[in-house]
């Protein structure tokens, strides 16, 4: 049976979610711990941490969250008895220790074996989804990381244990406010023309409508697409690609059936009444999809990835190393990443999806 059937078959609406430890020198082990303390009045799932148990014991020692037990469990089946008491983690040990702010090459091996776990135990079905703490990818890189970030590590991961099918990562920023997808994501702006075609336009509005339907209940999603130029392009007057490419491709997609509109000028397209258009914006490169989320939902965010056989969502910041020294950090990325993975879970579990 495969990895992806054996997981549906076996998973529980029981089972907890993962929350992978991120860089232990980040502010990842604090903000897991600023949710697991107000893991009450917030209402969250149970969640294993896939980390160091005495990282965790130290940092909450250095909060001052005396209140909070950690607990080492080897299975995330135990996590949900624990939860309640005490913050259950499954042991991936440090090299070195881990002082906040201060990031240490020797830690990456545990910092990728954490997710490498959460990811098996998803295929198993032991865990619901995986929500992923900030890495350091310059960290990771100087150890022998070879890929070129989360998202395509987590991609291969898929096809490790869901073998036989090609998964295409799409990277959502989610809010209440607003939805958005890059179609390209980390490239110099220099090189985003070249990379905008039919193909990659089309395999993009199609992840996403389907993770509309399937992970947030929309029945018939409603895609917007920015065009690359001012005004998209003005027909051709300030730029070709907007009229040659983009704007084919959508009629293309509207033929099949799907509602998605544009190319639309990107500074029109997020104010609060265009918002009640469309469920969810395509834009063509990294800033025109984040400055305005980032803008209207700068705590809220959260790192949604499509298009893999199971939920990973992540806090939308990276390891603030610069202010992890100060253990002030802001934990509300982190809850609502949590809050949306158990949301996605729970539905996908419902709609046997």
């Amino acid at each position: 049976m495969p990895a992806s059937a054996a997981g549906r078959a076996a998973r529980s609406p029981d089972a907890p979610l993962a929350v992978t430890m991120g860089d232990p020198a980040g502010i990842g082990p604090e903000i897991t711990l600023r949710a697991y303390q107000h893991r009450r009045e917030l209402g969250l799932a149970p969640f294993a941490v896939y980390g160091d148990p005495n990282l965790y014991a130290e940092r909450a020692r250095r909060l001052g969250f005396t209140a909070i037990d950690i607990a080492a469990v080897t299975a995330p089946t135990d996590a949900g008895h624990v939860f309640p008491r005490s913050l259950p983690v499954i042991s991936v040990p440090l090299a070195a220790r881990a002082d906040a702010g201060s990031a240490d090459q020797a830690n990456a091996t545990a910092t990728i074996a954490a997710i490498e776990r959460a990811v098996a135990d998803a295929a198993s079905g032991a865990i619901r989804a995986v929500v992923t703490n900030p890495i350091a990818k310059s960290v990771l890189y100087r150890a022998g990381f070879t890929h070129p970030g989360h998202t395509e590590f987590l991609a291969d991961l898929a096809s490790r244990h869901w073998p036989g099918k090609r998964h295409h990562p799409v990277m959502m920023i989610a809010s209440d406010a607003l939805k958005v997808v890059p179609l390209t994501i980390h490239v110099p702006l220099a090189a985003v023309p070249a990379l905008i075609t039919r193909g990659l336009i089309f395999e993009t509005v199609h992840v996403t409508a389907e993770a509309l339907r399937r992970d947030f209940g929309i029945e018939m999603p409603r895609i917007a697409v920015t065009g690359l130029n001012p005004h998209a392009g003005e027909d051709g007057s300030l730029g070709t690609e907007d009229r040659d490419i983009i704007a084919p491709a959508i009629r293309d997609l509207v033929s099949e059936g799907l509602a998605v509109t544009g190319p639309h000028s990107a500074d029109t397209l997020f104010h609060a009444a265009a918002r009640k258009t469309y469920d969810a914006v395509v834009a063509m490169y990294h800033d025109q999809a984040l400055i305005p989320i980032k803008t209207l939902a700068f705590d809220e965010g959260v790192n949604v990835t499509l298009g893999l056989p199971f939920v990973r969502t992540s806090p939308d910041h990276g390891t603030a190393f610069d202010i992890a020294p100060r253990f002030s950090a802001n934990p509300s990325s982190l809850i609502a990443a949590l809050k949306l993975a158990d949301e996605m879970s729970a539905r996908r579990q419902r709609t046997g999806a």
